[in-house]
Formats: C-alpha cells, sequence, structure tokens
C-alpha cells in the first residue's frame, strides 16, 4: 500500500528540514550529562515544555515553591508531562484511548466530568482522529519529525475535544517524537520555540489546516525549526547539569 503521508517528502525544503531536526536533536543526545544523567535532563525538559504549553493556552506558567498549582490550564499541563511516559506504548497501539487519557488529564479543572476525555460531536471529527490514529499506530513510515508535524497540526486545528486542545495536541507531538524514536529520551523542548514564536506558530497551523501544499510544507518546516531549537533548549539543560 502507497504511505498516505510519502508524498509530503516531496514538498519544497522539507527533506532538508528533517535532516536539520533530526541531526540536532543527536547531538544533544550525545552531550555528557545525557549519557547518564538523561533522567534529570529529560525531567527539566518536561517541565518546560508543559509550562510553555501551559502559556500557549492562557495559562499562568508560575509554579509555587510550596502547595498545589492553582492556575487550571498549568496543572492540566503537568498531569500531562507526568503520564507521557506511562503512556508511551498505548500512544502506539491505541492512539484514541491516549488521546483521551490526554483530555481527561488536561482539562480535568475545566469542563464537566462528562466532558472529560469525548471528542465533540463536529462534522468529520471522528473520521479524521480515525485516520490519525492508523497513521500513528503504523500506517506510515515517514521520519519522526514529519509525522509529529502532522499529528501536532490536525489535533490542533482540529481541536477535537473543544477544550485544553492545545496542551493535547503538543502532548501527542511529544509522545510522537519519542515514540518514532527521534527524541527517544524525551529531552528536546520545542514547545519552548512555539511560545516564543506564537504569532508565527498560529499562522502556519492556519496554513497546514488549509491543505493548500505550501501552507502544509510550511508547517512542517517550522515544526522541524521548532525541533531545532527544543535540542538547543535541551544543550542548555545538559550544560547547567554540568555546571551545578
Amino acid at each position: 500500500m502507497t504511505d498516505p503521508l510519502a508524498r509530503l517528502l516531496d514538498l519544497p525544503g522539507v527533506q532538508d528540514a528533517v535532516r536539520a531536526a533530526r541531526e540536532s536533536v543527536a547531538e544533544v543526545h550525545r552531550h555528557p550529562a545525557n549519557r547518564r544523567g538523561w533522567p534529570a535532563t529529560s525531567a527539566e525538559a518536561s517541565v518546560r515544555a508543559a509550562r510553555a504549553s501551559a502559556m500557549l493556552d492562557g495559562g499562568d506558567p508560575a509554579i509555587p515553591d510550596a502547595g498545589e498549582v492553582s492556575d487550571p490550564v498549568l496543572a492540566g499541563a503537568l498531569r500531562v508531562a507526568e503520564a507521557l511516559g506511562p503512556l508511551l506504548s498505548t500512544w502506539e497501539r491505541a492512539p484514541m484511548q491516549a488521546l483521551a487519557k490526554l483530555h481527561v488529564l488536561a482539562a480535568a479543572d475545566l469542563v464537566s466530568t462528562e466532558s472529560l476525555g469525548r471528542p465533540r460531536a463536529g462534522r468529520g471529527v471522528a473520521g479524521r482522529l480515525d485516520l490519525l490514529a492508523g497513521l500513528v499506530a503504523g500506517g506510515t513510515k515517514v521520519p519522526g519529525p514529519v509525522v509529529a508535524a502532522v499529528v501536532h497540526g490536525e489535533l490542533l486545528t482540529l481541536a477535537p475535544f473543544g477544550s485544553a486542545d492545545g496542551v493535547v495536541a503538543r502532548a501527542a507531538a511529544r509522545l510522537t517524537l519519542i515514540g518514532t524514536g527521534l527524541d527517544p529520551k524525551g529531552l528536546a523542548v520545542p514547545e519552548v520555540c512555539y511560545l516564543r514564536r506564537a504569532e508565527h506558530y498560529r499562522a502556519a497551523a492556519d496554513g497546514f489546516a488549509s491543505g493548500d501544499p505550501d501552507g502544509v510544507a510550511a508547517w512542517i518546516i517550522f515544526s522541524c525549526a521548532a525541533v531545532e531549537a527544543g535540542a538547543r533548549e535541551a544543550s542548555s539543560i545538559a550544560d547547567a547539569a554540568i555546571a551545578s
């Protein structure tokens, strides 16, 4: 069968962007701090990713020195971040189940219990989610950066739950980067780039949603550039670990 995402590799600039993303993440995995001390640097990356993701959805990134996080968006993003490791096998085997769990965690303080983990009934939502789940569960062999960009863009623009969709989309993309082997230790923090370039991020997502080949290519290239920037963020985390 023809790979449904294979044609994306022929879009101008995509293969070069994928190559750069792969090389940047491979390099940070070779950092001395990440050879044995990667659990600590990965944990720091996870928190930074959660804070940036929450801010993109209007959350307060402040984490109190004592007591519980009060901001519901940040609390949800942190719950999601903590669950990514245990959810990885479910994501690869049963993506819809994993997405439901991500939404339960992300939106627990935002919507009623009855709405948690349940995609909205909008036209085409269920069908598009099924197609996406098929890709995640082995329906494509394109490189990890492309799969992650498609997962991220589709969930971000489809907004399948109607709440906490941004946090869920970025978490699913992070799971994809880990699961495809691009960033198996979860060291990169592309979410920081999305936050720093929030206007570009949203405009690029709109381009992806349009389905226009130029818009899709621009989204994939931007996503790969964010992975590169996320690798630089990971390097700063690793450098700090060495210095401490």
